[in-house]
């Protein structure tokens, strides 16, 4: 089974987005059964917190399913179990490599295999939802197929 992580800086938008959608495509796959996928934060601000509103209803606008979310930190726990650690801007990368040596080269950008989209832009800001979800969805098929 390959585990994957989603992380971004407080896990209501960005990568419960990834962990959706991802969890969405793999289903629609049939592959179910060779993932398991998560997300996290890098930050303490959002614990416990549901998927931020406005992320919630793009979501569901794009039929992407939902669970109920609890936004939590990223753990030592959670580095070595995973195959991959997918996160959404460079800000991400600075607080990872501050948590973890990454001996195995699992912490990686998610555009890692889609050369034309550069970081997640953080949509809490930009207010940006459905440009997040087109492009998260690219990055994850991308993923997916590699």
């Amino acid at each position: 089974m390959t585990n994957i992580v989603f992380v971004c800086h407080g896990n209501i938008c960005r990568s419960p987005a990834g962990e959706y959608i991802c969890k969405y495509l793999v289903k629609k796959l049939g592959r179910e059964k060779e993932f398991n996928i998560l997300s996290r934060a890098v930050s303490c601000e959002e614990i416990g917190n549901d998927i931020y509103p406005p992320m919630k209803r793009e979501l569901i606008k794009n039929n992407i399913p939902l669970n109920r979310h609890m936004a939590k930190r990223i753990t030592m726990e959670d580095y070595n179990l995973a195959d991959y650690i997918f996160y959404m801007d460079n800000s991400n990368k600075y607080y990872l490599d501050r948590m973890f040596s990454d001996e195995r080269g699992i912490i990686k950008h998610i555009n890692v295999f889609t050369s034309d989209i550069g970081d997640i832009e953080d949509p809490w800001y930009s207010g940006r939802y459905d440009k997040v979800i087109k492009e998260i969805i690219m990055c994850v098929t991308n993923i997916l197929k590699n």
